[in-house]
This record gives structure tokens, sequence and C-alpha cells, in this order.
């Protein structure tokens, strides 16, 4: 009997062991705002922070931009970030688009394709730099960018580093060039994509020079010091009508100082904008154009890449 007593005991303390282990590694699997689930739609956050999972589900790539990056207490070493997220080397670069007054277009070998040399820091761990990987790989579904690994004889080369916030040059700059995706806020597909398209070379829409045409903005409601993150610049639109859905489309409440809109589409105020979590049909029609991809016409749509396909 006592034999019995002991060996049931051993058997429930083994499965409560297992139980809490198997509890505490589902935990550890979440703890970061990453994810490895491949059933996921590309459509829909891939990562997810901690346990907020029904809260940022919801959440646009502006939103998250905008949360990852507030209240930061930046250091000498950072870059000057304007737009929330675009970082500059001087204040002088706030009023221009360093891509038309500089060129910043990243070079297209013989093959069609634009090969951009990155390198992922030894600080992200392997699930965060799969999440990484995967948000680089996207582009060449669509277009004919390839993100490839750097090797020691390039010249220039994207490093994605988990530095203060989430920020990137616009356009090729030369030489080391810094993505930062902190590890903690910055680690979803759409703002992966996000800012991998400043490094291409785009700003963000509601900066357009057309951009009064289709928006109001509210100064009034923006946060002070913040206004510099509205002002219109030369962009490459490339011909594309200004687009409410742009993963390059800050939201509605963006900067707000008071909880009231910061911007208000025109003519029709009751139009949704701002709510992309990943690049929009748009936003590929013109990276396609920029780099001058061979493209298919798939509805009208500007395509690129072996596997011409808008991600679903």
């Amino acid at each position: 009997m006592i034999a019995q007593t002991v060996v049931l005991s051993a058997f429930l303390c083994s499965v409560h062991s297992f139980t809490i282990q198997d509890s505490l590694e589902k935990s550890n699997e979440y703890s970061g705002n990453t994810i490895e689930d491949d059933d996921f739609s590309i459509s829909t956050l891939l990562e997810r922070v901690n346990a907020n999972v029904e809260e940022d589900s919801e959440l646009s790539v502006s939103e998250l931009l905008e949360r990852a990056n507030s209240n930061l207490i930046r250091s000498d070493n950072d870059p000057i970030l304007t737009g929330g997220d675009i970082a500059i080397d001087s204040e002088a670069e706030r009023n221009a688009d360093p891509c038309t007054s500089r060129g910043c277009m990243w070079g297209k070998w013989t093959d069609g394709k634009v090969y951009i040399p990155y390198y992922i820091a030894s600080h992200f761990s392997s699930r965060e730099k799969a999440i990484i990987t995967r948000g680089l790989e996207s582009f060449s579904s669509f277009s004919c960018i390839r993100f490839r690994p750097s090797r020691s004889s390039d010249r220039d080369w994207l490093s994605i580093e988990s530095k203060n916030g989430c920020y990137s040059y616009v356009g090729r700059r030369g030489g080391k060039q810094v993505v930062s995706l902190a590890r903690q806020g910055c680690l979803y597909h759409g703002t992966i994509q996000h800012e991998l398209l400043h490094a291409l070379g785009f700003n963000h829409e509601q900066t357009r020079s057309d951009r009064d045409d289709h928006i109001k903005v509210l100064l009034q409601n923006v946060q002070s010091g913040m206004e510099h993150n509205f002002r219109k610049i030369a962009t490459l639109n490339q011909g594309t009508p200004y687009d409410y859905n742009s993963v390059m489309q800050y939201h509605k409440y963006a900067f707000s100082r008071n909880n009231q809109p910061t911007m208000l589409p025109i003519p029709n105020s009751n139009v949704s904008f701002g709510n992309a979590k990943e690049m929009s049909r748009n936003d590929i029609a013109r990276l396609n154009t920029l780099y001058k991809c061979l493209v298919i016409s798939s509805g009208g749509v500007m395509m690129g890449g072996e596997d011409a396909a808008h991600p679903a």
C-alpha cells in the first residue's frame, strides 16, 4: 500500500511538473513580441507582445510605431528623428526628401533584380531573427527587391539592430546604414515592411506634396514640437494616387495632444485611413515603378518578382 502511494505521488508530481513546465514554456514563447506560427495571414500581425493579444491585433502599423517611439529617452548617439521614425543627420533635412535632393536608390543588377545586403545583429534571438528575415523576404514575392545577407566585400549594407525605438534613414546612404527594430515594440511584420520602405527611398504618405487634396491637417491638435511631422515634402509618388491604405500613412490621431484627430480625410471626413497592417497595392506599385521592376498586370495593379502576387 505504501509502495503504491509513493508511486502515485511520484506520478502526480511528474504530471504537475510537466504542466508547470509546459505553461512556462508557453509563457516564455509569448514573453516578447514574437511568434513562429506560419498559419497567420500576412495581412494580420504575425507577432504578439506579451499577453496583449487582443489589443495588439487591433493596432495599425502607425499606432505600433507611435507607441514604440513614444517617451523614449534619446542620447547624443541617437540620430535625429522626424516624422516619428525617419532618421536624419541634421535639422536641415527635415524639410527635404533626401531621395530627391541627392538620389538614394539601390542599384539594379543585370538580371533585373535589386540586391540589398543586410546584417542582423547578434543580440536578436533566433526567433526574432526569423521574424525579421520573414519581413525581408516578403519583398521578393511582389517586387524585384532581393535582400541578401551581407558579405565582407559589400560597401553598402543595412545593419538591422535593436536601438532606441523603430527608425530608418530614407534611401541608400552609403556604408553601414542602421535600421533600428527595437526588440520591444518593433518586431511586427508591418513595422518591418514600413522601415524597409524608408530604406528603399519612401517617406510617409501624409507628407506628400499633394496631400492637401486628400487630408486636412489639424495643427491645433498636434503636440507642441511635433508640427514638423506634418510638413509637406517632395516625395517619390511615382504617379500613384494618394493612398489612405498605405502602410506609410499615419493614423488620424497621430501625435495628438488632446485625443482629437490631427488629420481628417477630404472631401469625405468619414473615410477610414491609417489602419494598414501591411503594404498596400499602391505601395507595391510605386516600389516597382521606382525600381523599374519587370512587372506583370494583375487586375490593373503593378506587380513584380518571380512569384508575382499580392500578399494575401
